[in-house]
């Protein structure tokens, strides 16, 4: 008997070690939640649990490999007795190799989050159908950090996983929920995802790879190198903000990179801190103070 609890406990050490994420997840429900403080505990262990518990990949991942990230999920308003409506911000980082930082891959705000949620339904997220509409987001986001995380490692190696979040955006067709159909916005989950997968975003996918890849992950061998193998990369982005300036997919991108870039060249020459900030005021106009900063930085 003995025998068998020490086969089952390592059994269960296995199985954590396969998932793929290390995700925090908190559920902010103060504007909302009034006597009820113990469900929405339970929904934040539940989503805990959906998130940290499942196989998301066919890979196999150890315990210092899994990806960490972290959701949070503000409820602002209750729209009924089980219906909820606020905004999850997520964000996701991947190790930089022979060193301790982690660099930001994702961070990303939703405005559009509604959805049903009753205390002693389980959370389970199903391929191939709508799931509930807390589940079908949830899904979404973890997808994405996926798809960002494996472009980052091998050019554009996370397309099956942009894949399988553009199938539940296709699943939530019929949602009477925001944020999956195309007419509702520009900035919305359905045209992340359309974007990532379209030709016109290639250059940027191979930017993400190049960055990561060839420039972070040799920073420890040659700073200078590195940071002018960023600094290529980055170029790539300019025809893609020439067909679509402004675009969603630059705004999430540089929401995860824009204080990353002001530290990296905070430290270039001065001809390099003049190109930088140049191109990225052209390419990301909404932080041109952040980038002037590079300027002032000594």
């Amino acid at each position: 008997m003995r025998i068998l609890s020490i086969f089952f406990l390592l059994l269960s050490v296995s199985i954590s070690h396969a998932q793929e994420l290390s995700c925090v997840v908190n559920v902010n429900a103060r504007q909302v939640e009034g006597s009820e403080r113990t469900m929405f505990t339970k929904m934040e262990k539940a989503l805990y649990d959906l998130i940290n518990g499942r196989k998301w990949t066919k890979d196999e991942f150890k315990a210092d490999e899994r990806i960490e990230c972290s959701i949070l999920i503000n409820l602002e308003e209750r729209l009924s007795a089980n219906e909820y409506s606020g905004n999850i911000q997520i964000q996701a980082s991947r190790p930089i190799f022979n060193t301790t930082y982690k660099s930001p891959i994702v961070n990303i705000r939703d405005e559009d989050l509604t959805f049903k949620y009753n205390q002693f339904e389980p959370l389970q997220y199903t391929e191939g159908t709508y799931s509930g509409e807390l589940t079908q987001v949830i899904a979404f986001y973890i997808y994405i950090i996926l798809g960002f995380d494996y472009d980052s490692f091998s050019p554009e190696g996370g397309t099956i996983y942009f894949q399988e979040a553009q199938r539940i955006v296709t699943n939530a067709q019929n949602s009477s929920y925001p944020g999956w159909q195309a007419f509702q916005s520009q900035r919305n989950r359905y045209w992340l995802v359309d974007n990532y997968l379209s030709a016109r975003f290639k250059p940027m996918r191979q930017m993400f790879y190049t960055y990561h890849r060839r420039g972070f992950d040799l920073m420890s061998e040659d700073v200078m190198r590195a940071r002018n193998t960023i600094s290529q990369s980055l170029k790539a982005l300019r025809p893609i903000h020439s067909v679509a300036p402004a675009s969603y997919n630059m705004q999430v991108l540089f929401n995860a990179k824009m204080q990353e870039l002001v530290e990296l060249y905070s430290q270039a020459t001065p001809q390099e801190k003049e190109e930088i900030i140049e191109l990225l005021i052209t390419i990301d106009a909404g932080n041109a103070n952040n980038y002037e900063k590079i300027r002032k930085s000594k």
